[in-house]
């Protein structure tokens, strides 16, 4: 089938997972739904995804956030996306700050290295010493200063690598890696992903 396809399945799937885990109390899910290196993308495909992902947080996004109560983050260099994607992205975030069922991170023209080098740009902006320079200074000037690092952190595909998600926050976070593609994803693999959780032994270096 189509790339373009692969997408928009992905797209839906999308719709469909913040439910099979928040109901399971889960309270925190953050998606890589567009890195910095995809512009590197045939410019077709890339077109393609900034009209879908356009589609998503003017409609879909927007309206299972107000059915369900969720609210919705939105991560990364908001300012280089095109035409209103950027406004729009924007005004979901405004319009879900006080909902509280269950956050959803989206990180939508992110990258990890990216965002380091935004955080030292802001605290030399603000001519942070280098005496106050610390992780929790740091963390302060990352795109959500106030979300928790996350527990665990699902890579589907069959592919073991991070590909720059999360990079200051993955430090201490489960990896859990799935050979299934995400469109394929299940609720089943909720249940799943949620009992290896529980199995493993977190040390934080202790």
């Amino acid at each position: 089938m189509p790339t373009f396809e692969g997408h928009k399945k992905g797209y839906e799937k999308m719709r469909q997972v913040p439910e099979w885990f928040f109901s399971r109390g889960v309270r925190i899910l953050s998606f890589y739904v567009f890195s910095t290196e995809n512009w590197n993308r045939a410019q077709a495909e890339v077109n393609y995804l900034m009209k879908l992902l356009e589609e998503a947080v003017a409609d879909g996004l927007r309206e299972i956030a107000r059915k369900n109560n969720y609210q919705v983050l939105i991560s990364g260099r908001l300012e280089e996306l095109p035409g209103d994607l950027p406004a729009k992205c924007l005004e979901i975030i405004a319009e879900t700050k006080n909902n509280h069922r269950g956050i959803i991170n989206v990180c939508l023209n992110y990258g990890g290295r990216a965002e380091l080098v935004d955080a030292v740009r802001k605290m030399i902006k603000n001519k942070v010493e280098a005496e106050q320079a610390h992780e929790g200074m740091i963390k302060k000037y990352l795109y959500q200063a106030d979300l928790p690092d996350p527990d665990m952190i699902v890579r589907a595909s069959g592919e073991q690598r991070l590909s720059g998600f999360l990079t200051w926050q993955s430090a201490y976070s489960e990896l859990f890696f799935m050979k299934k593609y995400w469109p394929d994803f299940e609720e089943s693999d909720a249940e799943i992903i949620l009992r290896e959780y529980e199995g493993r032994k977190r040390n934080f270096g202790r």
